[in-house]
């Protein structure tokens, strides 16, 4: 019996080492055999190792697959007219007659961005100031002519509008709510190579004082912003927008990672004041002013470097009627404290005309409140 088991071990041995040895070396001779054992061939194999899809939280692709299809380019034309004297001179048109050189069209090009199923196009006024004819080419390859609804160009924000069904529309964010270091994608058509996506974070908050525009308060980034993303959509990693990319910082032409966009808060308020009345309508008091710094503080004996000291007071102005001079330091807007003068700036800018509007002012070191009848702001030229 002994005998017997060990001749039973030694064969079951045998047979495992054959085995082994079949399925290592010629494995397809096991398809032929019929052992219903499936071994992995070369392309079974490839299958297996081929990387899963990366997760969501690894990557920022639903983010852009979200907000692409919102973002469109626009393409703007306008006629070169012919200036030289000589055009003008009635002779010199007869001598030549139709060979004189026609005007020339002129093309340029620059983003927008779709916030209303209506068509309803957010961009920059830059992107299609003075253009003859504005054309808007959808992310899936439609194209539709747009016209203008109204421009601000005191933010270089304009409204445009499309006939088309079945728009993309891109989810308005909240712009107070980013913090500096946030993840931000900033989505355009950059030199007209097409749609592209950047990545960066938000750098800085508040930006103003940059001779960019009149009223300043800039998202600056350093995700890649150049020539042809103007008017496109810096977003948040959820696909919503949080500004309209309007300019950089460069000597070169190109990004160097100092790019600015003006805050969705900004832009809904000019698009809905567009919409509704085909303008922006802003306060105005009717003063010239300047940022108190420590130098200018120092110079003037000042007790406080906060603030907009009145540097000019329009005669017959809203100011000048309620007592406000020359050499007033303003303090307070409608229970708002005014560190710099672009925050009084934009204070006065969203009052009402008509509206009777409570301030503080400092004059020789003693604090008065005046009331204030606000005027209307007069339209940039």
């Amino acid at each position: 019996m002994r005998r017997f088991w060990l001749l039973f071990a030694q064969a079951v041995t045998i047979a495992l080492a054959v085995y082994f040895v079949v399925v290592t070396m010629r494995p397809g001779w096991l398809g032929r055999s019929g052992i219903g054992t499936r071994v992995q061939t070369v392309a079974d194999t490839a299958s297996v190792l081929q990387a899963p899809a990366l997760p969501a939280s690894g990557s920022y692709r639903r983010a852009a697959e979200r907000a692409m299809p919102a973002v469109v380019n626009i393409l703007t034309t306008k006629a070169l007219r012919q200036n030289h004297p000589l055009m003008r001179d009635p002779f010199f048109r007869r001598f030549f007659g139709d060979r004189l050189p026609e005007d020339e069209p002129l093309s340029s090009l620059g983003s927008g961005v779709i916030v209303s199923p209506d068509g309803y196009i957010l961009t920059n006024n830059h992107v299609i100031e003075a253009a003859d004819e504005i054309q808007v080419v959808l992310a899936d390859g439609r194209k539709a002519a747009a016209r203008v609804i109204g421009t601000d160009p005191e933010t270089d924000l304009a409204v445009i509008r499309i006939e088309a069904e079945d728009l993309p529309v891109m989810v308005l964010g909240h712009a107070e709510q980013a913090k500096v270091g946030d993840v931000v994608l900033a989505i355009g058509n950059p030199f007209g190579v097409g749609q592209t996506v950047t990545m960066g974070i938000v750098s800085a908050l508040g930006r103003n004082n940059l001779n960019i525009n009149q009223f300043e308060n800039f998202i600056q980034t350093d995700a890649a912003i150049n020539f042809g993303n103007s008017g496109g959509a810096l977003v948040d990693t959820n696909g919503n927008l949080l500004g309209i990319n309007t300019a950089i910082y460069s000597q070169t032409g190109g990004s160097v990672g100092i790019g600015f966009a003006i805050p969705v808060t900004t832009a809904k308020d000019v698009m809905e004041s567009i919409i509704k009345t085909g303008q922006v309508v802003r306060g105005w008091i009717g003063i010239e002013s300047q940022d108190i710094t420590p130098e200018l503080a120092a110079s003037f004996g000042l007790a406080r470097d906060s603030g907009a000291i009145i540097a000019g007071v329009v005669r017959g102005g809203p100011a000048d009627q309620a007592g406000i001079k020359p050499g007033d330091i303003l303090l307070v807007v409608e229970g708002q404290k005014v560190a710099t003068t672009a925050d009084m700036l934009n204070m006065i800018a969203r009052l009402a005309p008509g509206q009777k509007a409570k301030m503080t002012v400092m004059r020789k070191d003693r604090e008065a409140t005046v009331n204030v009848t606000v005027g209307k702001r007069p339209r940039a030229q």
